[in-house]
């Protein structure tokens, strides 16, 4: 005998869509358990089947899992075959229409979990929080250990899955006060909150992006986290498929600790982007991780190093070069139709762009305070009109123009000739797609300028060198037969 014995589907209209009639809902249904096995149209021994509206927007179809011969319904993969069917009649009675899925997304609470959530005064369900929470220890953690070790720092209990050897084969987590009727902890094992969570893909993961020896002279990490991120556009272009996946866990992975290092007032925007994102960061393609060791590792050594946070600009820097990162990951899976990841992740893209405003305004204003006197300006947007002749209007209309000649300030006073710093971020990448391109410039340049400037002596030579050699070109000596004899010894010289 069947284990289960009764098949329950409850179908929702949107609350934008019309009210169908009991005609419309009576052919919903047949559909329904047709496409599950439960009832095919014109089977006489199908499954008995019985569909209620309890309200004007939805119906609750229930069905015996016994055939009327006796045997059992051949119902091999009914989820998927239902929300197929389920697009189908989005199409056919003009409903709102969903995403199709590729079978990667996260396990959604169920409704019992909403009204316990609910019940206790929660906005999220206890599923929804654990997944967050583990999805940061894997972002933060380098070994087994210490991902183990995060978890339970979080408040997390956690009971590893051991077998007959001894050796953990998985593992469960809880929230303390979180019970069942029986006063026993609710256990969620890993890959039941994420298939990329179970234990396996964490070891695979923590394996392939494993950091590097440290290097004698550590650079900025935020420095180094914006430089890995802005690479990901051009990975998600030119790379392959592999590669570009890899990108994209890794800028998951990057924003699921954001929210840890944020102040106060962007925290929540950003805790809703990286669950929004969480979904773009999974395909059927196999993720290349190991070209995301540099992004990684950056962002765990941010986490590690609070005083690294310092005034904001770091971390408006790295939210500027996940706009961009954000947009091409849409747009990669719109080339790719992975209809939900496309969705979320324009999702995502509006919570980081109010995330964006409410961490660089702050910090942008603060550089305005600064910006130089006005025939300094002027000698920047000289430079600028000349390094960039198409941009040039649009930048020196930017609200963000005095932080721009600012930051070329500070540069200038620390050593660096500004003209060259401008054709270096101009270099760096295109500002046809930027939407504020002296707010793009000012965080390419801060970040330049805070680079090791040549010495003057280094610069005096390269300005003799520079106008030096274009007079050698335009004046070249007369040879003549007195100075014939001198020539070796000019050429030894």
């Amino acid at each position: 005998a069947p284990e289960t014995t009764v098949w329950h589907c409850p179908v929702r209209a949107a609350p934008e869509d019309p009210i169908l009639t009991d005609a419309q809902w009576a052919d919903i249904a047949h559909r329904i358990v047709a496409a599950a096995g439960i009832a095919p149209e014109g089977d006489e021994e199908a499954c008995r089947w019985v569909a209620v509206r309890h309200a004007d927007d939805h119906i609750h179809i229930a069905a015996t899992l016994v055939r009327q011969d006796g045997r059992r319904p051949r119902r091999d993969h009914d989820i998927r075959a239902v929300q197929r069917e389920a697009r189908k009649i989005e199409a056919d009675l003009g409903l709102r229409r969903l995403n199709p899925g590729d079978g990667t997304a996260a396990k959604r609470p169920t409704s019992k979990e909403h009204f316990k959530a609910k019940r206790q005064g929660q906005d999220t369900t206890t599923r929804e929080i654990l997944r967050t929470r583990v999805r940061q220890a894997v972002a933060a953690a380098s070994t087994e250990t210490e991902f183990f070790a995060l978890l339970e720092a979080t408040g997390v209990a956690v009971r590893p899955k051991t077998g007959p050897s001894g050796d953990v084969l998985g593992y469960s987590v809880a929230l303390p006060g979180d019970l069942n009727k029986h006063d026993e902890p609710v256990w969620f094992s890993g890959s039941t909150l994420a298939g990329d969570l179970s234990l396996p893909k964490i070891r695979h993961r923590l394996t392939a992006t494993r950091p590097e020896p440290a290097t004698a002279r550590a650079a900025d990490p935020w420095h180094q986290a914006t430089a890995a991120t802005e690479r990901i556009p051009h990975r998600l272009t030119h790379g392959d498929d592999h590669v570009a996946q890899g990108q994209l866990v890794a800028l998951g992975g990057a924003l699921d600790l954001l929210p840890l290092t944020a102040p106060a007032a962007a925290r929540s925007e950003l805790e809703r982007v990286a669950a929004l994102f969480e979904r773009a960061t999974r395909s059927r393609i196999t993720a290349d991780l190991d070209s995301a060791r540099v992004l990684r590792r950056s962002v765990q050594t941010i986490l590690r190093t609070p005083a690294a946070t310092r005034d904001g600009t770091g971390l408006a820097m790295l939210l500027d070069a996940a706009l961009i990162a954000v947009a091409f990951a849409k747009h990669w899976h719109r080339t790719h139709q992975h209809a939900q990841q496309e969705a979320a992740a324009q999702q995502a893209l509006v919570h980081l762009q109010t995330a964006y405003a409410q961490v660089a305004v702050p910090v942008l204003d603060d550089l305005a305070r600064r910006a130089p006197g006005i025939q300094t300006k002027h000698r920047y947007a000289r430079h600028l009109q000349q390094a960039a002749p198409d941009h040039a209007d649009r930048i020196l209309k930017d609200p963000a123009w005095d932080s721009l000649a600012t930051v070329l300030a500070d540069a200038e006073t620390a050593g660096h000739n500004p003209a060259t710093l401008l054709d270096q971020a101009l270099g760096q990448r295109t500002l046809d797609d930027a939407r504020n391109p002296a707010r793009a410039l000012t965080w390419r340049i801060h970040r330049l300028g805070q680079r090791h400037a040549p010495s003057p002596l280094a610069q005096a030579a390269m300005a003799r060198s520079t106008t030096r050699r274009p007079s050698a070109q335009i004046h070249p000596p007369t040879a003549t037969p007195a100075a014939a004899p001198q020539q070796p010894h000019v050429r030894r010289r």
